[in-house]
């Protein structure tokens, strides 16, 4: 089954409840419209909602399958603050919280944060900075995670993988510019959780190097060991391996020679790291040029709670594909499930 078939499936077999506080856009709109009217969720508009109905007015858009949250409902205001200033471990007080309410992006994250919707989706008017600063400081980060970073999916039309796949799993490549090798354990750990959750693959995670088990040495080595370990220790239960290469990561036959040692991940790798920004952001250029792949996401993971971020440029099916990733990886969240 097609990946998108296999999330849609997901996600029309628990659909969750998403606010939206940049509905006061064309594509926004028509996006919501779709998953709506498939049933993929319940939708709550979040803003200063006459321009949003303007929109849907002029788009011939069934509104009545929507919920509105005004930003100026006082009562609704109160109500949310109320049970928000109850959270362990905020990052601002009341008066700061107050004026931050105007603002649709907050106001929808404070409502995420006490459980009256499940996933936050924004991105076509704000900047991907705003949106992580936003989330890190009303949500905030899972347990024992350092940092928030993002992955991707890639679909490769003239690559096959040992697995009989064209799908690899790529991140860093939008949000941690250096990491630590901490932060690069986390961001391992927080990419095997929402690929298990959005596809249901058993993860294989690779953390690249231009090293592959100390065939190089040098402190870029040394940092990408020692995330293995750190990432290891901390979830035992998954498959998180390297320092290798990325031939070494994808291919068997390169992996039997570089890598003597037992690896489940070796050579079989469905999700790979990039040790930095630079090296993440180069390689799915590369990859997106000269072999022709198509990208799911970026998505956006390591907060408590599902916080999605778009591309300001991104068409109405690309809007609607993250909509889902995002629909599936909150039911699970809400199942209990990683």
């Amino acid at each position: 089954m097609d990946l998108m078939e296999i999330v849609k499936a997901k996600a029309k077999a628990n659909p969750v409840r998403v606010a939206f506080p940049e509905a006061n856009d064309e594509k926004m709109v028509k996006a919501i419209d779709e998953v709506v009217k498939e049933k993929y969720c319940d939708a709550l508009i979040v803003g200063h909602l006459d321009e949003v109905k303007a929109l849907c007015k002029d788009n011939k858009i069934d509104d009545t399958l929507w919920q509105y949250i005004d930003v100026n409902d006082t009562e609704y205001q109160e109500k949310i603050l109320k049970k928000y200033l109850k959270l362990p471990n905020l990052v601002y007080g009341e008066k700061s919280l107050r004026r931050r309410m105007t603002d649709p992006l907050y106001f929808a994250l404070m409502m995420e944060a006490i459980d009256e919707v499940d996933v936050t989706f924004a991105g076509i008017n704000s900047a991907t900075g705003d949106i992580i600063y936003a989330a890190q400081t009303i949500v905030g980060l899972e347990n024992n995670l350092e940092v928030a970073s993002s992955v991707g999916i890639a679909k490769l039309p003239n690559y096959t993988f040992a697995d009989g796949s064209n799908l690899l799993a790529v991140g860093d490549c939008a949000v941690c510019t250096n990491p630590t090798a901490s932060e690069l354990a986390s961001i391992a750990i927080s990419t095997c959780d929402t690929i298990h959750s959005v596809t249901g693959w058993e993860a294989r995670c690779a953390l690249l190097s231009y090293s592959t088990d100390g065939s190089g040495s040098g402190e870029l080595v040394d940092k990408v060991k020692t995330a293995v370990k750190i990432a290891q220790e901390k979830r035992p239960d998954l498959k998180i391996d390297g320092e290798f290469q990325l031939d070494s990561a994808i291919v068997p036959e390169i992996a039997q020679k570089k890598v003597k040692r037992e690896s489940a991940v070796a050579g079989h790798a469905n999700i790979v790291i990039f040790p930095d920004l630079n090296a993440g952001n180069i390689g799915v250029k590369l990859i997106q040029q000269f072999g022709g792949a198509d990208a799911y996401g970026p998505l956006l993971q390591g907060f408590r709670k599902i916080c999605s971020d778009c591309s300001r440029s991104a068409p109405v099916s690309e809007l609607v594909g993250n909509i889902l990733f995002s629909i599936v990886r909150a039911g699970d969240l809400k199942n209990g499930k990683k």
